[in-house]
């Protein structure tokens, strides 16, 4: 009797063990901040075209925070099936934690960047300040709204956009010291990420500038009218948001296949039309075209300041440059 009920219960396994496992059908996104509006639209888009390829209903999910708070969230355990941050330092952070492939830039086209943006200056309606330029920050009569370097790649990108920009003008690296310096002593208060500092200077009506990505443009036109102006610097910063798929995470829900399909989707020239109208700037040249974004002179960080893992260690690292300069400030 024992014997037959064994071979029951063993035909009864091998006959689950052939039922092929069902596909993952749900998909966590964490991406930094200001995308929110970004993958609002963009993940019913991805919803219905998974739908019309595979036949199947999927739920997308989303998660935002400062760029390398997420990236420190997902190392830790936040089940994430994909990344979607603004900087390769947050990617690199997660490969070296073995969360992502360390050649990750190779997984995806552009470097695994779907996108470009820049760092751009929000100022009150009329501009009272007279702010053009970067050079305009650093008056001692000026107050600018910035997200903490150290939590945001949104700030970083300021930070290093304002040093690019003195090391331009001087070419010497004491200089641009002095010039950030100088800058960030202008900040008030150092909000978390980049929504965050948008939220401080349109709502709590702190500072006269707002350094920040340049699709938060969008929103404000569509929150406050015309009650803020946008200044285009005569030098910014190319930011390039990366993506990548968590192989921890993936393999654990067997959900590789969907993030796969997730990520490429945002290439498509589906997803690149809904990036211009978010006001990004995508790769595809027929949506970058339609979205009529001003031309602007910009940099890589590779091209004026070094490889990104030099400029994080040398200036985001505990007790790096941004560390010395701000002691004094309360962060």
């Amino acid at each position: 009797m024992t014997t037959l009920r064994n071979l029951v219960l063993g035909l009864g396994l091998a006959a689950l063990a052939s039922v092929p496992a069902q596909a993952e059908t749900s998909l966590l996104n964490a991406s930094y901040d200001v995308s929110r509006e970004l993958y609002k639209e963009i993940n019913p888009a991805f919803v219905a075209h998974w739908k019309k390829e595979k036949g199947v209903d999927v739920t997308v999910n989303q998660s935002h925070g400062g760029s390398t708070k997420q990236a420190k969230s997902v190392a830790e355990g936040l089940e994430a099936d994909v990344v979607t941050l603004n900087q390769a330092t947050d990617l690199d952070f997660l490969a070296g934690k073995d969360v992502i492939d360390k050649d990750w830039k190779s997984k995806f086209p552009h470097d695994a960047a779907p996108y470009t943006t820049t760092s751009i200056f929000i100022v009150r309606q009329g501009n009272p300040k007279g702010i053009k330029d970067w050079s305009d920050l650093v008056k001692p009569d000026i107050s600018v709204v910035i997200p903490n370097p150290k939590t945001s790649g949104n700030g970083r990108y300021t930070y290093l956009a304002a040093w690019g920009y003195a090391l331009g003008n001087d070419k010497n690296e004491d200089k641009a010291r002095e010039f950030v310096t100088k800058l960030f002593a202008n900040v008030p208060v150092f909000d978390g990420g980049g929504r965050g500092a948008t939220t401080t200077f349109t709502q709590r009506d702190v500072g006269d500038v707002l350094v920040t990505f340049e699709n938060e443009v969008a929103l404000l036109k569509t929150e406050f009218g015309d009650k803020f102006d946008v200044v285009y610097p005569t030098l910014s910063i190319e930011a390039a948001p990366p993506v990548a798929i968590n192989n921890i995470i993936t393999a654990k829900r067997g959900s590789l296949d969907l993030a796969k399909g997730y990520l490429n989707f945002l290439f498509s020239p589906e997803a690149q039309k809904i990036i211009a109208k978010q006001g990004f700037r995508p790769r595809d040249e027929a949506a970058f075209a339609e979205a009529k974004l001003p031309a602007i002179t910009t940099f890589k960080v590779e091209e004026l300041i070094g490889p990104w893992a030099d400029a994080q260690k040398k200036h985001f690292a505990d007790g790096g440059i941004y560390d010395q300069i701000t002691a004094t400030k309360s962060n």
